[in-house]
């Protein structure tokens, strides 16, 4: 018995490294799988059908069933058409984990304009766009009286969530695909949907581009090997277990699952406040450095100094 029977599963950017090891261990819960990937570089070029067809032939040769599906996550009519695929080939659609992305990394200066738009393109837009349809199959059958037991389990990174040099667009987009996971949670409770997000890690074609001679193994190349913190398959029992009905619980969060370790993200809170003096009044703006100094900063030095 595994925690997802009987569910069925898209998982993007399957083809390989984190994506890989979710639609791997996913099937290995039981669940029916739609391998997505277009098979692209690292960088979003080219295309290439072996990646997710070869994930899919790995699922089928353990038992499991999948599918492959090639569609660009980012086109609208594509990421339909794998929602579409999902339901026709295995009866319904129970879980979307949206993990495809690329990166085309540059300090700000001398970043392109493609090169930010691609790179949000893929990981925000196409989230979105998976999202989408696969809510409007969610509320459709909600409506018809078939209340789904259904999951979002979205991929950020701490480049969006606490910076990284050299990522501005790469870290944009998944800060944004956070909050997007918390307004998905807002707004398909209703309709039977959690939405969640998982901040993985491990050794991946991504994370090669910022090492030298970084050896990359797929998922199932380390199986059976001693335990790897930088397996990139290491964070998908925690995609599965919040794909599944045991965490029906748990909406609207935001986790960083690397290596053996599960940490929970807080979100942005509201810290110490100040006020106008004597009441409200609108703030004159030479008084505002002494009081955020005293009362924010804890310091009535004369302010934070970058690089002092």
């Amino acid at each position: 018995m595994g925690l997802l029977d009987g569910k069925v599963a898209i998982v993007t950017g399957a083809g390989h490294g984190i994506g890989r090891g979710e639609a791997l261990e996913l099937a290995r819960q039981g669940a029916a799988v739609v391998v997505n990937d277009v098979g692209g570089s690292v960088h979003g070029e080219g295309s290439d059908k072996r990646a997710a067809e070869g994930v899919a032939e790995v699922i089928k040769g353990a038992g499991g069933r999948a599918t492959a599906n090639f569609d660009d996550v980012a086109d609208w009519s594509g990421a339909q058409r794998m929602v579409r695929q999902a339901v026709e080939e295995f009866g319904k659609l129970d879980v979307v984990v949206n993990n495809a992305g690329i990166v085309r990394d540059a300090m700000l200066f001398s970043m392109s304009e493609g090169d930010f738009d691609a790179v949000v393109r893929v990981h925000l837009k196409g989230t979105f766009a998976v999202t989408h349809h696969a809510a409007n199959y969610w509320r459709d059958e909600s409506k018809a009286g078939r209340q789904p037991r259904a999951a979002i389990v979205n991929t950020v990174s701490s480049a969006g969530l606490q910076g990284n040099v050299g990522q501005a667009n790469y870290g944009a987009a998944k800060a944004g695909i956070a909050a997007l996971t918390v307004i998905s949670s807002l707004e398909l409770a209703r309709y039977g949907v959690r939405a969640n997000a998982v901040a993985p890690g491990g050794m991946t074609r991504i994370t090669a581009t910022l090492r030298k001679d970084a050896e990359v193994k797929e998922p199932d190349e380390l199986e059976g090997a001693d335990y790897d913190h930088m397996n990139p398959a290491n964070s998908a029992p925690m995609v599965a277990w919040l794909a599944s009905d045991d965490a029906l619980h748990v909406t609207g969060q935001v986790f960083r699952a690397v290596g053996h370790r599960i940490t929970h993200y807080q979100p942005w809170t509201l810290g110490p406040t100040v006020e106008t003096k004597g009441g409200p009044a609108r703030w004159e703006a030479s008084d505002i450095g002494p009081a955020v100094n005293a009362f924010i900063f804890g310091s009535r030095a004369p302010g934070l100094q970058i690089g002092g």
